[in-house]
């Protein structure tokens, strides 16, 4: 079930803050907070004075104040205070991912660098490109971040991996790496044996590997194992070791439209299918080097018993090179 508000058992108090400590093990002490308003606050308590740091970076977000403000003796409060309840849901949102941020910082300074930084990204969702996403934009994320999971696991290096994922940017196939390319598509645990394959370029590819890779979702919230899209993107990017790589993949979940947004908290999905095909000759397609001329913009579905002789190995497809 999804978390309730963090502010919801907070109240309201007669004078300064009332808080309560963020669990984790972050680098600086971070609350949740409310004011003599009732405004939402999330508080994080910094050693030293970082005000020069603070004014060259500071970033200004329609619907969040972001101050610095004196604390206790030697100490200082980066204070994000909320002006709209109807946007409590995106500071929500924020305010956890900035929470996860900060437990890969070492130290004050480092720890408002990260925030800083993690609030002008959220000014990018914030700016008129968040959205919501469909039930099957959520199913297709989930599966390509499936993939990229085990794709970090066999590359050198997380931003190798991240930099094969072509997904978000709409290119033909979800994945190049190498000499190969990869498609990927997701089947609800319900779904009818068929995969949709919405445009004539996906199935065609340059490289010297194609391959399809369909992976089936059953939405069990209460099974072990399974995880939401807000969670299997926590995953990702546990494993993200690079910066570059930090940078890139939070570059390409803002393509892609996802914001982290409490509402994808659920569903919860258990992959219980994977099955992989190596699109050769033969393989049942429609390719825009074979359509007659004036056909454009071709989507068709594959019954999966027919591709039944071109299914591989699910290892071929990363390490069969």
């Amino acid at each position: 079930m999804p978390e309730s508000s963090p502010w919801a058992d907070i109240a309201v108090p007669g004078a300064d803050f009332n808080v309560r400590q963020v669990p984790g093990e972050t680098a600086v002490p971070c609350f949740w907070g409310r004011d003599t308003t009732g405004a939402c606050l999330f508080i994080a308590e910094l050693q030293g004075d970082h005000t020069d740091q603070f004014r060259k970076n500071v970033v200004t977000v329609h619907g969040i104040d972001v101050d610095l403000r004196g604390g206790e003796k030697g100490h200082q409060r980066l204070v994000l205070t909320l002006d709209k309840q109807v946007d409590r849901d995106l500071f929500e949102g924020l305010c956890r991912t900035l929470a996860s941020s900060l437990e890969r910082a070492a130290d004050s300074a480092s720890s408002l660098a990260v925030a800083l930084t993690h609030i002008r990204r959220w000014k990018t969702f914030l700016s008129g490109r968040i959205q919501h996403l469909s039930a099957e934009e959520v199913r297709g994320l989930f599966a390509e971040l499936s993939f990229l999971l085990e794709l970090i696991e066999r590359q050198p290096s997380s931003a190798v991996a991240v930099e094969a994922w072509f997904g978000p940017q709409k290119s033909h196939q979800d994945f190049t790496f190498g000499n190969t390319a990869v498609e990927i598509k997701s089947l609800s645990g319900t779904e009818r044996s068929t995969v949709r394959i919405s445009s004539e370029d996906q199935l065609e590819s340059l490289n010297d590997s194609l391959f399809l890779r369909i992976y089936r979702l059953s939405s069990l919230s209460d099974a072990t194992g399974s995880q939401s899209l807000n969670e299997i993107i926590t995953a990702v990017q546990s494993r993200l070791v690079e910066d570059e790589a930090v940078e890139a993949f939070e570059r390409k979940l803002v393509a892609q439209g996802y914001s982290p947004l409490p509402g994808y908290d659920e569903p919860r999905f258990v992959v219980t299918d994977v099955h992989s095909y190596r699109v050769v000759d033969g393989f049942p397609r429609l390719v825009r080097s074979q359509l007659p001329n004036g056909i454009d913009r071709v989507a068709y579905d594959i019954r999966l018993e027919t591709i039944a002789p071109y299914e591989c190995d699910n290892g071929e497809v990363i390490g069969g090179n």
